[in-house]
């Protein structure tokens, strides 16, 4: 009897649904793209941390620390966007 039981552990109703899958896909690469934001934001004052006056670093620390936060802005959205979708489909 322990057999049978093993062997349909595996069935594949078990198996997660494709608007399951991906979803759990989205929220991975939100997150992803959300870590990567962050260390770009930490990057960017590290830039303008050690420009020493220099303009062209400046600028460059500024433009890059406004994409990093419009990153961070676009990725929080996205998951609740993603979020908002997994609690409708169940």
């Amino acid at each position: 009897m322990g057999i049978i039981n093993i062997a349909q552990a595996g069935v594949i109703s078990d198996a997660p649904s494709l608007s399951s899958a991906g979803i759990n896909f989205l929220n991975f690469l939100l997150s992803v793209f959300g870590i990567i934001a962050i260390i770009m934001l930490v990057v960017s004052g590290i830039i303008y941390f050690f420009s020493a006056g220099n303009e062209d670093l400046n600028k460059k620390a500024k433009r890059a620390t406004t994409y990093a936060i419009v990153g961070i802005i676009l990725a929080s959205s996205g998951m609740i966007i993603v979020r908002t979708m997994n609690l409708l489909v169940k």
